[in-house]
């Protein structure tokens, strides 16, 4: 099974292939993003880029592409990443053939959580993230009273089962959990693309009422 990348109803569009679009994102110091854009597709470059849109829950689509690096091994072989709130990485890497994941492969929660299976194609095919954030619930003193939790579906298949995260992986922008935070690609200094991504804002809670009309 694929997820379509068509963006859902009320989806806020990040990348839809254009130049203009990186007007919508930034670099860590706060100047424009300067990734590379041609034929609809971003392309990695110098330094990681922020969403200008920041959310709490969320369900966030992208695609990415892995390049053929077939004398690279490890963490060197097709590495990038998606940081959700820009604190929790989902790992970019290419990992197709690895028999089990682990902790550092793609889909990985990165450090935290394997996926549960490997769900890469092969590297120069795009590939889909689907993932469902629940972010952190905190109290009146910024005491963490839920942690994070999160769903992620690789190309159609579940990869993480609404997983309760440890707190933020290694190289969050912050730890302020409670805060809304942006969408963030990583430079690694591999050329990974991206395309068609969007996120739509989740409510933090249903209706407390049942109206039986």
């Amino acid at each position: 099974m694929r997820i379509s990348g068509e963006p859902l109803p009320g989806a806020v569009i990040l990348f839809d292939g254009t130049t203009k679009m990186m007007t919508d994102w930034h670099h860590r110091d706060g100047s424009p993003a300067t990734w590379p854009v041609s034929e609809g597709v971003l392309t990695v470059g110098r330094g990681d880029i922020f969403s200008n849109e920041f959310f709490r829950d969320a369900y966030i689509h992208l695609e990415f592409r892995v390049p053929d690096m077939p004398h690279a091994k490890g963490q060197a072989k097709g590495n990038s990443g998606v940081y959700v709130q820009g604190r929790y990485e989902i790992q970019v890497l290419d990992s197709y053939g690895v028999n089990v994941p682990g902790k550092g492969d793609c889909g990985a929660v990165y450090d935290q959580f394997a996926p549960l299976v490997n769900a890469c194609l092969p590297p120069m095919e795009w590939q889909t993230y689907d993932i469902i954030f629940r972010a952190a619930r905190v109290g009146e003193w910024g005491e963490v009273v839920e942690p994070a939790r999160l769903t992620v579906l690789q190309n159609g298949i579940v990869i993480h089962n609404n997983v309760t995260v440890k707190g933020p992986t290694g190289g969050a922008m912050d730890h302020d959990v409670g805060a809304p935070g942006p969408l963030r690609l990583q430079d690694h200094g591999n050329p990974v693309q991206y395309r068609n991504i969007w996120i739509v804002h989740l409510p933090l809670e249903g209706s407390p009422y049942y109206d039986p009309r």
